[in-house]
């Protein structure tokens, strides 16, 4: 039966009192929906209202014991996203500090939420990342004092066993101020010198051995106290302060060598940021650092040094085949110069080792037609299982070169029958039908079997594999 589109301006003409209905009818006996609807009457009342109303549905939440399922897991996570818009929309505007403490709230119920659900997917991290991230725009406009403030900061970061709390002192840094960050400071410092306490030692009591027990609760305090120094260091550009929570070993891990580089340059010690730098290189050229290369590169940048900083790009060009780094260290070239550079590269990415990576370049940079050489030239050495590099790159080439993505989506079938890996039957079977729509744009299969030749050698050799055959017919 016609009739008119689902929409909002056909249904504005049935009017408010067919809406009011249909709206009670559809809520009817889902919890979820009928609290959304609550919460949109309560945003009409005011800050206090809707605050009442948020802070009845967070006692609910935190009063629950059974186990959250997936389905509801997701259900819960959309309903607690519903409330950090509307407490940044309904309240903050005009009681910045009400909606702070709704927020904070809001974010202490991370840990009941995570004790009673599988949060492998992160839905309920991401969450209450957004619920920090509203903090972080309310916290311009809020009056609270700082030192009461820094007080909440450092309590909640100390207990905080789920990371609700990690970006707290940066969201909350102008809030805080310069006094704020001061007391929080002392707090910490005084933290770490002080005697563990009953609060520290409860979460470790599974540890039989006391002495065991206190060394892993002072490790978790003084690792919690680290992060919130680090993060006032930063806020104070202290960067001495930020590199004292590190030894000289750790500064030169590549996890954490590319952070003190940034904030040495910040600071406008580009000589310091690069020997730091130089001495995190690794030993093995193999490992790609591509987060150390990058701060290398800047550090050498800064110093003006160009030809440095063009040996170090080619050098990762060489060993990563990283098309940026050829795309700076070509723009850094006289003219005339990039013409034989860019020779030399190819040259290099042709017979480079394994093909793999020589093709994942040849997709990314992208340089299809090299790419096209590579299989051409090489054919016999792609390995089939490598699908993630070889699908997208058959179908890129194929409108230019489709035996080449022909002879790809062959490694690719038959590393899976050679292999008997059923699990890849269904992909390999439509590889084998991309295969023959693409055999009418070939007028030459070379060196290779032709289409038909290529299905009945198949057959021949993996004519018992069913569950194959069945797919592709």
């Amino acid at each position: 039966m016609a009739g008119k589109a689902l929409n909002k301006a056909n249904l504005l003409t049935l009017g408010a009192d067919v809406l009011a209905e249909l709206l009670l009818e559809s809520v009817k006996g889902d919890a979820a929906r009928q609290r959304r609807v609550r919460m949109a009457l309560a945003a009409e009342q005011g800050p206090e209202t809707i605050a009442a109303d948020v802070r009845k549905r967070f006692a609910q939440v935190r009063r629950g014991r059974s186990f959250i399922s997936r389905k509801a897991q997701k259900t819960l996570a959309k309903e607690l996203s519903d409330l950090t818009q509307l407490i940044e929309t309904g309240i903050a505007p005009d009681a910045s500090d009400l909606a702070f403490d709704l927020l904070w709230a809001q974010l202490h119920l991370a840990a009941g939420i995570h004790d009673r659900t599988d949060d492998s997917w992160g839905t309920i991290g991401d969450v209450m990342r957004d619920a920090m991230e509203a903090i972080s725009r309310v916290a311009p406009a809020m009056t609270k004092d700082p030192k009461s403030l820094a007080e909440d900061v450092f309590e909640a970061v100390s207990v905080d066993g789920y990371g609700a709390f990690d970006h707290a002192v940066h969201a909350l840094a102008e809030a805080l101020g310069d006094t704020g960050l001061v007391h929080l400071k002392t707090l910490s410092e005084a933290a770490r010198s002080a005697p563990l306490t009953e609060a520290d030692l409860v979460l470790y009591e599974f540890i039989t051995d006391p002495v065991q027990r206190e060394d892993r609760a002072r490790v978790a305090r003084d690792r919690t106290v680290e992060m919130i120094l680090q993060d006032i260091a930063d806020l104070q550009g202290d960067v001495d302060a930020w590199l004292a929570r590190y030894t000289p070993e750790q500064l030169t891990f590549h996890t954490i060598a590319p952070e003190a580089a940034t904030r040495l340059l910040a600071a406008g010690r580009a000589e310091e940021a690069l020997k730091l730098v130089e001495g995190a290189l690794p030993n093995d050229k193999w490992f790609d650092s591509r987060d150390l290369d990058e701060a290398h590169f800047t550090c050498l940048e800064a110093l003006g040094r160009k030809d440095d900083l063009r040996a170090a790009l080619w050098a990762r060009f060489e060993r990563h085949l990283c098309p940026d780094a050829l795309r700076r260290h070509l723009r850094l070239l006289p003219d005339f110069d990039d013409i034989e550079a860019e020779d030399a590269a190819r040259a290099h990415i042709l017979t480079f080792q394994p093909i793999e990576h020589a093709l994942l370049y040849c997709l990314q940079a992208p340089d299809l037609a090299l790419g096209a050489q590579i299989v051409t030239t090489r054919f016999s050495e792609i390995d089939g299982e490598a699908y993630d590099i070889l699908t997208p790159l058959a179908d890129a080439v194929l409108p230019e070169h489709p035996l080449v993505a022909v002879l790809l989506w062959r490694s690719m079938i038959d590393f899976a029958l050679s292999y008997a890996r059923s699990g890849r039957y269904r992909h390999a079977a439509r590889h084998l039908a991309s295969c023959a729509d693409a055999d009418a744009l070939i007028a030459d299969y070379g060196e290779h079997p032709s289409h038909d030749s290529y299905v009945q050698g198949l057959r021949q050799a993996h004519g018992r594999k069913s569950a194959f055959w069945k797919r592709w017919c």
